[in-house]
């Protein structure tokens, strides 16, 4: 379903690109964890396939339609939450969310019935009203996965998705991960939290130094530390 062929990214005034001829599918219902150290390049590899960023040279490509030729129709496949929480705080949690609405045309009678699904499981029924610049951190990065998933989107990316969120949360975030791809989307996911990935991965790819290390499933991962 979703494809990255050969992405390279240099930054201006780096020689050195912080990531190089990086290649990876994800399939149709999968769950796939995206690791390595700090400064790896996951970050970037995420910026350049939702088009925050753009890339030197290589491909994205969803369903057969590229994201350099068609990058609107791509883009409204793809639910993103950031690392840095990118929201309108001088908003409602609510006016955030129907504006979010409004850009993927998602129906009103859809908007309400997955909205009050959301807010019940991630506790923000009432906060909801409240101005986002009231919110904690963890409220934040609550609202911005319900803004990611509002939609259904054929891709959700999610750049190190349970930091600040309590205990609850983290729990219900992975069962709608699990719930997104059983439905035959795709899970594209960093993270740092090892433990998490080998629970809830399919597959995971390995990055270092701006390099995919190796693509594998927890169970072939194991058996190589093993051997």
């Amino acid at each position: 379903m979703f494809q990255i062929n050969n992405l390279t990214k240099i930054y201006a005034g780096s020689s050195k690109p912080s990531v190089e001829n990086l290649s990876l599918e994800i399939n149709d219902g999968e769950i796939f964890g995206f690791i390595g150290p700090n400064g790896a390049g996951k970050s970037t590899t995420i910026k350049c396939i939702t088009s925050i960023i753009g890339f030197n040279e290589g491909s994205v490509v969803l369903d057969g339609v590229s994201l350099k030729e068609n990058p609107n129709a791509v883009k409204s496949q793809i639910g993103y939450v950031s690392d840095d929480h990118v929201l309108y705080e001088g908003l409602t949690g609510i006016e955030y969310i129907n504006f979010i609405c409004d850009v993927f045309n998602v129906p009103s009678a859809l908007r309400e019935e997955r909205l009050n699904k959301y807010l019940e499981m991630f506790s923000l029924d009432q906060a909801v009203k409240n101005q986002i610049s009231s919110y904690s951190h963890g409220m934040k990065q609550k609202l911005n996965i319900i803004g990611a998933l509002i939609h259904e989107p054929k891709v959700w990316i999610l750049d190190e998705p349970m930091t600040g969120l309590d205990p609850k949360s983290a729990y219900n975030l992975k069962t709608l991960m699990r719930e997104h791809a059983d439905k035959g989307n795709c899970v594209f996911f960093s993270s740092h939290v090892l433990d998490v990935v080998e629970k809830i991965c399919d597959r995971i790819g390995i990055i270092d130094d701006g390099h995919l290390i190796t693509t594998c499933t927890i169970s072939q991962l194991k058996d190589r530390n093993r051997d």
